[in-house]
């Protein structure tokens, strides 16, 4: 890369010269991988921890995709339980470390944000099921779904981030379930709890054999459609509630307080990202105004003359205790030997629609804009989320999964931010500041406290205080839900970019270095196709088998669009979901050139990497491509700067490259 005058530039060696000590081959005895592992480090000691490793970096980072040796084993040669053994060994002895990182200001705010953000769709979902299969859903099956998920999960799971519940998708499975075999005279409970049982099993072999890798392959454009599919969902329940409500004053006063509580949280949201007010009172806004409104709305229709309206409200049952006349543990038995097999089709539907729900999920809570700095565990994780399948299908409640927005939100709300000054100003405007991400606060203790809070909600007074809210209330949040996943999504952005004048679009846009603007439009009306089909069978009988064109996005993405658009055409209009280094679990992102390729594949990534707008802020055991680096630490200026290309929420940081203690970008 050629020097600009007055510029600190730099390019990186052709060859990167390693220790052979750190050879695999090399003659001696090797430590057990116990020993090998370095000692776990708390958000406090990180800078010092990677000082002390210098000389011993992560080898444990090995994954039946990590290609060190040239010699990849055939995609049939499976190696059984290595995806589950090496997500364990990698988090393993971080597990202390996130129980002691939880002693940090930013836990308790997001505690209290995630019970509320989980509780309220929750609750929301619970009106919609309730509805649809005849009370056999009701508020106390939801809550304990939720309580299931994220005490497993905060507990064992490798990346507890990730918030489990009760998603819009599960509600269409379960309700089409319902339509499907209700009317053959099936026990509709001992049903699902055969398919919770058999997805269980296929949820295992998935762990076995390391099918998680195959999430290499999920980049944006997936994400994007299944994103914006969720979001009609949202939009669409909080129509079907308010038909429910007649067609006469109670009809008219629930539209009128769904359309306030939009707006309200919408705004809240608005200002909580704005530079309105000092910042601790932005962060109170966008922490709790959502709750605050609908506390606020429940009481509104008391005022005046609304309170000689009688609205619906959002039915309840006993503290602990099922809506419908029955126990806690399903009599799965109780069903005909040709059900049992019935169930198998049904049970591969939810294990497709879990395997990419739930790793979409937990991808994008660990996106590229969050500096994360302890690894990922796909395979594990998915070995979990068949256990909890398991475990619910049995208990007679939804099944839990990975919940979008909310595990992102949940990371988001554990981001520590400092004020920087601006590096992208210049002339008279250089001075100002911006908020950067500094580190996230990767813990357990949040996901299992919102867990036990809504346990905490099953009890007797807190249902009284639930059964006041009133349905409008509820359609409310879910309008406020799908606008705020539309908002963020990757089709609303290119769509809004390209009905703006191009003109007034800063030359700084990713996209504007696109030359065929056909290319932007052939690209969104392509995942728009993805979304209409996929919205479009969820309105028929046939909406349990929507998993099927979610997973198919996949393969549309890897090998059809490299024929319709060239290579720098997509590098601009798609990107990985998350980093390399969240991706070690599986091997990689989809086309990073150090994929699978050693160590001239990992520093042509970093060289790349770096060229492309990084910046650093000191050494570190560098991590990209397909596993940890195995050379010593390279020493690079700590005033390294470029353009930033198609950065996503990280403020002009590029977030590509990581490091053991220190970010790269």
């Amino acid at each position: 890369m050629a020097s600009q005058p007055g510029t600190n530039t730099f390019s990186l060696p052709n060859t990167i010269q390693h220790d052979s000590s750190h050879d695999h081959n090399n003659s001696g005895p090797r430590k057990p991988w116990h020993q090998r592992i370095p000692k776990p480090f708390s958000s406090s000691s990180r800078d010092e921890a990677a000082v002390r490793g210098r000389d011993n970096d992560l080898q444990y980072a090995q994954t039946n995709a990590s290609a060190r040796s040239k010699h990849v084993p055939k995609w049939w040669k499976v190696r059984l339980f290595r995806g589950m053994v090496n997500d364990v060994r990698r988090r393993l002895p971080y597990y202390w470390s996130d129980w002691v990182d939880a002693w940090d200001y930013r836990v308790v705010p997001a505690t209290v944000y995630m019970y509320f953000a989980n509780i309220l769709p929750a609750l929301a979902f619970s009106l919609d099921m309730f509805t649809k299969t005849d009370m056999s859903y009701g508020v106390n099956e939801v809550l304990l779904a939720s309580v299931l998920g994220s005490v497993v999960f905060a507990v064992f799971a490798a990346q507890p981030l990730v918030i489990v519940g009760v998603t819009g998708p599960i509600t269409v499975f379960n309700y089409t379930v319902y339509d499907i075999m209700t009317p053959t005279g099936t026990n509709y409970f001992a049903f699902m709890a055969l398919i919770g049982l058999w997805s269980l099993v296929m949820h295992w072999i998935l762990a076995i054999t390391n099918a998680c890798n195959a999430l290499k392959y999920v980049t944006r454009f997936s994400c994007d459609i299944f994103g914006f599919y969720v979001a009609f969902i949202y939009l669409q329940k909080g129509i079907q509630v308010l038909t429910r409500q007649g067609s006469t004053e109670p009809f008219y006063l629930s539209i009128v307080i769904s359309l306030l509580v939009l707006v309200v949280g919408y705004l809240c949201g608005v200002i909580g990202s704005s530079p309105l007010f000092q910042h601790y009172v932005r962060v109170f806004i966008k922490d709790y105004g959502t709750p605050l409104t609908v506390v606020f709305f429940t009481g509104f229709v008391h005022i005046g003359r609304m309170r000689d309206v009688t609205l619906e409200t959002l039915p309840t049952s006993k503290a602990f205790f099922p809506t419908v006349d029955r126990g806690w543990f399903v009599h799965f038995w109780d069903i005909s030997v040709g059900d049992v097999f019935i169930a198998i089709p049904f049970a591969v539907l939810l294990t497709i629609l879990f395997y990419f729900d739930h790793n979409v999920s937990s991808l994008i809570a660990q996106g590229t804009e969050f500096p994360l700095r302890k690894p990922a565990g796909f395979h594990w994780d998915i070995f979990l989320l068949g256990l909890t399948t398991g475990v619910a299908g049995l208990l007679g409640i939804p099944f839990p999964n990975g919940l979008i927005p909310q595990a992102p939100f949940h990371t988001e709300s554990l981001c520590v931010t400092k004020v920087v000054a601006d590096p992208r100003e210049e002339g008279s405007s250089k001075g100002h500041v911006t908020t950067v991400i500094s580190h996230v606060v990767e813990q357990r203790f949040s996901n299992l406290a919102q867990g036990l809070l809504t346990l905490g909600t099953m009890t007797g007074p807190l249902l009284i205080v639930l059964h006041l809210i009133p349905q409008g209330v509820l359609a409310g949040l879910f309008f406020v839900m799908g606008v705020q996943a539309l908002e963020g999504n990757g089709i609303t952005l290119k769509i809004l970019f390209l009905l703006k004048d191009s003109s007034l679009t800063p030359s700084s846009d990713p996209l504007k270095r696109i030359q065929r603007r056909s290319a932007i439009w052939m690209f969104v009306a392509i995942q728009l196709v993805g979304f209409g089909a996929t919205f479009a069978i969820t309105q028929t009988i046939a909406a349990v088998g929507f998993p099927i064109f979610i997973l198919l996005l996949v393969p549309v993405r890897t090998w059809l669009l490299p024929r319709w658009f060239e290579e720098g055409e997509l590098k601009l209009l798609d990107a990985p979901t998350a980093s390399p280094f969240t991706m070690i679990s599986v091997g990689g992102n989809y086309g990073e050139e150090g994929e699978g390729e050693g160590l001239s594949g990992e520093a042509t990534a970093v060289q790349s990497g770096l060229q492309s707008g990084l910046q650093s802020d000191g050494e570190g055991v560098l991590v990209s491509g397909s596993e940890y680096s195995r050379f010593h630490y390279l020493q690079y200026p700590k005033s390294v700067s470029a353009h930033v290309g198609d950065c996503l929420k990280c403020d002009g940081v590029a977030n590509a490259v990581f490091c053991r203690g220190r970010r790269w970008g």
